[in-house]
């Protein structure tokens, strides 16, 4: 099993202040991927503390966090015990991890936004 380092980068947002997107905003994640670009779920159940992801904006610290995952749920966990601090990854066990593609995260106030695959490195 490898892991991959995957960098998502804020996209355009219409409605939002985010609007014209933000490269200076987004998560790089550490995870397990198929062939084609897949988290894969076998890995990821044997791999679950190196599954790690960091959210980073140009106006708060870095936030260090964990993949996490509850029934067919994904999310980001940046505290082990507080769901408050949950960001639900929107169909993640769907989505294609592979540059150019886009996955919504809900934000720590629970709204969606939309972020752009710019890099996936094996690790």
């Amino acid at each position: 099993m490898s892991l991959s380092r995957i960098v998502m980068r804020l996209a355009r947002n219409p409605g939002t202040e985010f609007a014209g997107g933000d490269d200076h905003r987004g998560y790089t994640l550490t995870a397990p991927l198929t062939a084609d670009g897949h988290i894969d779920e076998a890995a990821y159940s044997k791999a679950k503390a190196e599954c790690v992801v960091r959210r980073f904006a140009p106006d708060e610290e870095a936030t260090d966090g964990r993949l996490a995952r509850k029934g067919t749920r994904w999310y980001f966990d940046y505290e082990a015990g507080d769901t408050a601090d949950d960001e639900p990854v929107h169909r993640l066990g769907d989505h294609r991890f592979a540059v150019g593609e886009y996955v919504t995260v809900n934000d720590e106030d629970g709204r969606p936004l939309t972020y752009k695959v710019v890099e996936v490195q094996a690790v």
